[in-house]
């Protein structure tokens, strides 16, 4: 038994005992937190973002419903990194078990709502490595999906195997559904967990694996794109396929009486894949540079939206920054728990979604093996070891004009503001995915 699973089991006993008392006087049951997690997604793929020839009438719901975010980021252009950072709330480069998964002195978004009495589920893409650093091995009650990779949606084979295998698990048994569509069972999984604790606050953790490649959209959306052409088409239509899961599981949360009294998270892990195996890519970053991979805009800033009815603002948009790392703070400040004496790299966006005020980030920082990036107010500058490249996002949200030349002072203050960073204990990581 590892340092944090001791710790944990000492007190989760006293988590227990005083989660009534921590409940204000005449307050219900917390809240349901549901986090929905497209995979791939381009900055700007939805209509509300600005998309004209998608299909995306579900996840336009959610944010007429709710709050927008616009400069909304991730903390790596990659699925892995990504993930750890959202599910610990702190710099991947802090919590990553290097080639392994989560770190075990690290506490997971799931854990830390597990010991206050959430029910937990996980069902989808994994992509941060098997036992013990799997789902059930991070705090979550059931899981259902894959731990690496990619997979083939009807096989649910391994996408990226050598030698082929069979990659689908129900815990940590290996689960078969051949021919079945991989979204269908993520979708049914979740929406069936949701049933069975109906009664019980819950964090449901729904972890798509679309528009990442193997792209393999269902017929019924193809058709709906005869209107665009190579990449696009088959992308478009894996987004549309997903507006539609997401659309099942907003009505089984209605179904059940639970909407009004569950936060709901939409978000992507990371900007739109130009690969080869994305057949070049079919995304899109709108007015931004760059993809996945590239600290350009178009790889780390990602849609976001959160809604609650009747308890956030509905059609609003929010214009501050925000990071991935910002959720689990944000959930305790939601959910009236304590995050103690966890260290966490993200803040509470609480104050900045229900009452618009300033982001709790001065600044925000990446690093991606040599390459880094730094962001205060509009200011932007990205390191690529042999150069600098500073840009003013107010002005040039595509990241065209180099101004390094013309402002060193600005290049002086971000590359203090990065070394700062650094020095908190940063060491980069070369291998990650």
């Amino acid at each position: 038994m590892s340092r944090r699973q001791c710790l944990r089991t000492l007190t989760a006993g006293a988590a227990a005992l005083t989660l009534g008392r921590a409940m204000p006087a005449g307050a219900g049951k917390r809240p349901n937190v549901v986090f929905i997690l497209t995979d791939d997604q381009g900055t700007v793929d939805m209509n509300c973002y600005g998309a004209t020839d998608l299909i995306t009438p579900h996840m336009d719901a959610l944010a007429a419903e709710g709050v927008r975010f616009t400069d909304f980021y991730v903390t790596a252009p990659m699925c892995t990194a990504s993930r750890i950072s959202l599910l610990t709330g702190r710099h991947f480069q802090r919590s990553y078990l290097a080639g392994k998964g989560i770190h075990e002195s690290e506490t997971t978004m799931a854990e830390f709502l597990r010991d206050a009495g959430y029910r937990t589920g996980f069902f989808g893409k994994w992509h941060i490595g098997g036992p013990p650093w799997d789902p059930i091995g991070q705090g979550f009650d059931e899981f259902v999906g894959h731990r690496v990779g990619a997979i083939d949606n009807y096989s649910h084979f391994a996408y990226w195997a050598s030698v082929p295998r069979h990659a689908m698990y129900r815990g940590r048994e290996q689960y078969r559904e051949d021919g079945s569509f991989f979204s269908d069972i993520v979708t049914r999984e979740s929406i069936d967990f949701l049933s069975r604790h109906h009664d019980d606050p819950f964090f449901l953790f729904v972890s798509f694996n679309q528009p990442h490649y193997p792209l393999q959209p269902e017929e019924r959306f193809l058709s709906l794109y005869n209107h665009t052409e190579g990449a696009r088409r088959v992308y478009g239509a894996t987004i549309s396929s997903l507006d539609d899961k997401i659309g099942q599981l907003m009505a089984a949360l209605d179904e059940q009486g639970l909407r009004d009294n569950t936060i709901v998270v939409l978000m992507s892990d990371n900007g739109h894949s130009e690969e080869a195996a994305a057949e070049g890519g079919g995304g899109s970053a709108g007015p931004f540079r760059g993809a996945k991979k590239t600290l350009f805009e178009g790889g780390i800033r990602v849609p976001c939206i959160v809604s609650w009815p009747g308890r956030i603002p509905q059609g609003q948009v929010r214009r501050q920054m925000g990071t991935a790392m910002d959720w689990l703070a944000t959930f305790a400040d939601y959910c009236e728990l304590d995050t103690g004496d966890l260290a966490l790299d993200g803040r509470s966006l609480q104050q900045v979604v229900d009452r618009d005020q300033a982001t709790p980030h001065e600044t925000l920082h990446w690093l991606l093996g040599t390459y880094w990036a730094t962001r205060e107010g509009d200011w932007k500058l990205i390191s690529t070891g042999d150069s600098l490249f500073l840009s003013d996002l107010s002005v040039d949200p595509g990241e065209s004009h180099n101004l390094a030349d013309e402002r060193p002072d600005i290049v002086a203050h971000l590359r203090a503001q990065h070394d700062a960073w650094m020095a908190t204990g940063i060491t980069p990581i070369y291998q990650v995915q």
